[in-house]
Order: C-alpha cells, then structure tokens, then sequence
C-alpha cells in the first residue's frame, strides 16, 4: 500500500486494538453454560446481557464516534479500556442476571463502542489516500478477526484450564493493554491534514448531520442491510457452541469453529476490502448476504458433523465481517470523511439492533422451544432480505454533507 512507516504504525497499532477488543468478545459464548450452570440461570438470562451489551454498544457509538471526530480518539479510547477492563472484572461478582446485564451488558457496551470501527476508521480515512482506504479498513478489520482467532481458543484454554473466574480476570489484565494503544492513533489524528472546524455544540452537530443523511435512501438501506448483519454473526457467535453441545459434539468442535471463522475472515475482509477499491461496494455487499443465506440453508439441512461444522466456520468465516469496509466505504463515498465516526456509528447502532435480537431471540426461543431452528431459518430469511436491500444503494456523493473526500 505504502512505504510510510508513520502510516505502518498506524495501521499497526488500529489493527492491534480491534484485535483485543473484538478479540475478547467474541469468546463470551463459552462463558455461557458455566455461568448458567453455577449461578442456576437460563440460557435467556445470559443471553439478554450480551443483547444489551450490544444495544449499549449500537447506542453508545454514534457518541464515540462523534468525540473521535471532534477531540481525536486518544481520550475515547483510554475510556474503553478502563470500561473493558473494569466489565470483565465485575462479571465475577455477577451472581444475578441484572448484576450481569450492568457488567457484561453495560460496561462493557460502552467499552466497544470506544474501541471498535467506528473509532479507529475515523483516524484511518484521515491519514490514508482516498485510492487506498477502502484496503486500509479491510486490513484493520481483518485484525477483528485474527483476534477472534487467537482468543477464542485461548478463551476456552483459559477456562477449562482456571475455571470461569479466573479466566475473566486474565481477559480483564488483556484489555489493559489497550491503553497504551490510544497514544499512536491520537498521534496520527493530530497529523493528518487538518479539517473545517466544526461550528456549534456538539449534539446539536450530530443531529443536524444525522438529519441530512437519514433523508438518503441509500444511507436507510445500508441501516437495514446492517441490521441484518448483526443478527447473524451474533447469533451465531454466541448460541453456535450452545447449539453443537446440545447435538453431542464437543466443546473442542465449538472451539473450531469459532477460530475457524476468525481465521477465515483475516481473509474475508481483506478481500472485501481490496475489491472495493475497484468494484461498486453495494453488489459486494448484496453478494455477501445473499450467500450467507446460502451458508446456513446447508447447514441446518447438512447432517451435523465436525465436518459439516468446519465447512460452515470456513464459509461463514470468510463472509463475517467482510461487511465492514465495505459499508463504511460506501457512507465515505456519500459523506465525506468529516463524519465519518458518527455515521458510522449510526449505522451501527442498526447493526446492533439486530445483535440484541439475534442473541436475545436465540435464547429466548431456546428456552420457549428447546429448538434453535426458528432463529436458524430467520436468518436465512434476513440475508435474503439484506441482499435485495443493498442493490438499490448508489455511491454518489452528497453534496450537503461529503465537504471532504
């Protein structure tokens, strides 16, 4: 891409902090049947704090995202890792599910929506040439998915090996390391060119442009497409271990499978990333649902076997989160980069609206049918739904909004 060792460290030290915080989240579904198990909850208790860490997460990140925008990511994301690394150490002492749903649920909601996408994005466009941010987004959030691949089975080591308890405070010590990360991307913030000076207070500013992009048809749909989005990939990555238990597999299966995806979609969006470079980022988009919908459809009627599993893990691995570059390269394309942290938090708080009810809806249906099939079909029926959303989107520019390129 390039030769500028400041950029390097950049892209270095966004890919490290989605590599731990999307890396210790996407483990929590092991800690879900010892949890359950010690504290005599159901599946529906665990299930709806991770829907509202979610919730929180969507709700929280458009604020992040706007702070980033604004002050620079340094403060925001010192935050996320005391919030992070205070959550995980308050899910010890969780021994009721609204003690859960204040640690799991909001403490750590507010401490991804600090150091996820949102965040990191709105300093990478900056320092980044507009020919290569669309491949610069899908490196970094490549990273999201090498985390998932190392700390999913490190997740597991940790509590087959410590026990659940323990387990958490090493993670908490992990999202420490976090802090030290907010220094090299404040850095690059204060380097890049500088941008119009944002007038006015700043929730007046976030409605206001929220207000001009909303009234775009495309924006909307990329909201529904993005909702769809968080359904599936939370769904599956909290209730999959749950899901292959309750058939008979192991839980070295489940721990497969989750790596496997994490694996695979180092490669996944990486791929999306480059290919938006160069091909309209809406039909990707509408490919990717679409064939995730083709994904499960085989896997709920293939017998299940560790097989069928590693196949499903790869496939769905490779289509994961290939969705975010591309997404965020689409509202770059309408708005400009001024805003980028704030609209793309905006869109993500559709993204985990759909999180909630995936997760939430898959315990609580569990628990109503003793079935995951109803969630299973319903995401078939969204990624088609998603896919038909996305070929309507254009990346024109809007004028009112798209100051800066």
């Amino acid at each position: 891409m390039t030769a500028n060792r400041p950029l390097m460290f950049l892209l270095l030290a966004a890919g490290t902090v989605v590599t731990l915080s999307m890396g210790i989240r996407h483990g929590f579904g092991f800690f879900l049947p010892p949890m359950t198990q010690s504290f005599g909850w159901t599946r529906e208790t665990f299930a709806f704090a991770l829907g509202l860490q979610n919730l929180v997460w969507g709700l929280a990140q458009p604020f992040s995202g706007a702070l980033a925008d604004r002050h620079g990511p340094g403060r925001v994301l010192l935050a996320g890792g005391v919030l992070y690394a205070a959550g995980l150490a308050l899910m010890t002492l969780s021994s009721s599910g609204v003690l859960l749903s204040g640690s799991a649920g909001v403490l750590i909601g507010l401490a991804l929506s600090c150091t996820t996408y949102s965040v990191v994005f709105s300093v990478i466009v900056r320092a980044v040439a507009p020919e290569f941010r669309s491949r610069a987004m899908g490196l970094t959030a490549a990273a999201g998915s090498f985390g998932q691949f190392i700390m999913v089975p490190v997740e597991r080591g940790l509590i087959d090996g410590l026990g659940w308890v323990p387990a958490l405070f090493v993670l908490a010590a992990t999202a420490v390391l976090l802090l030290p990360l907010a220094a090299p991307l404040e850095k690059a913030y204060r380097r890049a060119p500088a941008l119009p000076l944002v007038q006015g207070g700043m929730l007046r500013g976030m409605g206001e442009t929220f207000a001009m992009a909303w009234q775009q048809r495309s924006f909307r749909l990329l909201m529904a497409g993005y909702f769809v989005c968080g359904f599936q990939v939370v769904f599956v990555g909290v209730h999959l271990p749950a899901y292959l238990r309750d058939h008979g597999l192991s839980g070295e299966v489940a721990s497969l499978a989750l790596a496997l995806i994490g694996l695979f979609n180092i490669a996944g969006t990486y791929v999306a990333g480059h290919l938006g470079s160069s091909r309209p980022k809406p039909m990707l988009l509408a490919g990717i649902y679409f064939l995730r919908s083709i994904v499960v459809t085989a896997f709920i009627l293939a017998p299940l076997t560790p097989w069928s599993v590693a196949l499903f893990a790869a496939a769905m691995g490779f289509l994961w989160l290939s969705t975010v570059p591309l997404t965020n390269g689409v509202l770059v394309s309408l708005f400009g980069v001024r805003h980028l942290g704030m609209l793309s938090g905006a869109v993500f708080f559709s993204h985990q609206v759909g999180s909630f009810l995936g997760v939430w809806l898959g315990g609580l249906l569990y628990d109503r049918t003793g079935s995951y099939d109803v969630v299973w079909w319903l995401t078939v029926l969204l990624g088609l739904l998603a896919a038909a959303a996305n070929l309507p989107v254009r990346e024109q520019p809007v004028p009112a909004v798209a100051t800066q390129s």
